[in-house]
């Protein structure tokens, strides 16, 4: 992949957990799409495209090399947050998670990731393992078959909205994880897809495209309840419970969705491929994903505090729950993304170093 690819992609993380930091606080960055009608499908869509074909004899080293990049700072930051979560109920009589014991933090993380309020947004990291793990499995066993592309994705398709037609079944924890495996597969292929066939052969990101999918997406929009909830059916769903309103819908918005996030990508990357702060913002998502609840907790508390309200009134509300929206949520946005981002930073600071110098020890 040429560095323009890399950066590229790179961009394209950074303006998905963008999203993702932005549908927690309940607005969308993209007009007609949303909080979380594509969001999550973006970064699988993402995981697809930088999946390489030589993973596929390397079954072994491909599992070893997800588990020790998403499985072990998953853990990690687990029993960080779980240190924060105990010193926050002493101080304010409110635990933010499932009670302590060894199912809820070690079996719960790979069901639906909830087993702390403050990290709960890595439920994602678990899920995409196993996402991964089994499209490598299938994948294989497409290869040997000999399947063609179009049979691929369609097949992988067929997946998609089996899931969302299994929504009744969510209620029951293995069902939940099959249901989100099921309906990401087509987009970890549609991101393999459009990386091998698509991305030199054919552009998808000119101004006629961009017609048509106004056109899908406005048609979509005519049933979309998220601001008119008298009618209709939702265009964001809720993948970590399960919760689709639609069989077909939540698959289409988040393929037009996903083309959106391309598109302005791909016609705002000359103006910000030098630019540090995304590119910071890329490498680190994984550390944004990981913080920005506890940031936005932070603020919160910080602004309780200057206004003379007692901190503990965050406790009648959930996590997400921040002080006069109406007011504060860019600020919240803006102020939780450059703390995230240089979190992150700074952590890789000191894996650097720490390794730097384990390696220095070794070498003498």
């Amino acid at each position: 992949m040429s560095d323009t690819f890399n950066n590229k992609i790179n961009v394209l993380k950074a303006l998905a957990i963008m999203l993702i930091v932005s549908g927690h606080l309940e607005f969308s960055l993209i007009p007609m799409f949303p909080p979380f009608s594509f969001h999550l499908a973006l970064f699988f869509f993402i995981s697809g495209y930088l999946f390489k074909d030589k993973y596929i004899e390397n079954i072994c080293d491909f599992i070893t090399k997800k588990a020790k990049r998403l499985l072990l700072p998953y853990f990690l930051y687990t029993g960080f947050y779980l240190v924060i979560t105990i010193i926050i109920a002493k101080l304010t009589g409110k635990f933010w998670g499932i009670p302590v014991n060894i199912k809820n933090y070690t079996i719960t993380p790979f069901l639906n990731g909830h087993e702390l309020d403050l990290s709960c947004p890595l439920w994602f990291v678990p899920q995409l393992f196993i996402s991964l793990i089994f499209f490598l499995f299938i994948f294989k066993k497409l290869k040997e078959l000999r399947t063609n592309k179009y049979l691929n994705i369609g097949f992988f398709f067929v997946l998609a909205v089996l899931a969302t037609s299994l929504t009744p079944f969510r209620y029951d924890e293995f069902m939940l994880v099959v249901i989100r495996t099921l309906f990401s597969l087509f987009f970890i292929y549609s991101g393999y897809f459009y990386k091998n066939y698509v991305e030199e052969k054919i552009n998808i990101f000119n101004y006629k495209w961009l017609f048509c999918i106004l056109i899908v997406q406005s048609l979509l929009w005519l049933t979309n309840k998220d601001y008119t909830p008298q009618d209709g059916v939702g265009l964001s769903y809720v993948l970590v419970w399960g919760e689709f309103d639609d069989v077909l819908i939540p698959v289409l918005t988040s393929l037009t969705g996903i083309w959106a996030a391309m598109f302005l990508v791909d016609k705002l990357y000359p103006y910000i491929k030098d630019n540090r702060f995304f590119y910071q913002m890329g490498k680190n998502t994984y550390h944004i994903m990981a913080n920005h609840v506890f940031i936005m907790y932070l603020i919160t508390c910080a602004l309780l505090y200057i206004k003379g309200i007692p901190i503990d009134i965050k406790n009648a509300h959930d996590i997400y729950w921040i002080y006069n929206p109406i007011k504060t949520t860019y600020f919240y946005f803006v102020v939780t993304m450059i703390l995230s981002t240089y979190s992150g930073v700074f952590l890789n600071f000191i894996k650097e170093k720490f390794v730097l110098n384990n390696t220095k020890s070794i070498q003498k």
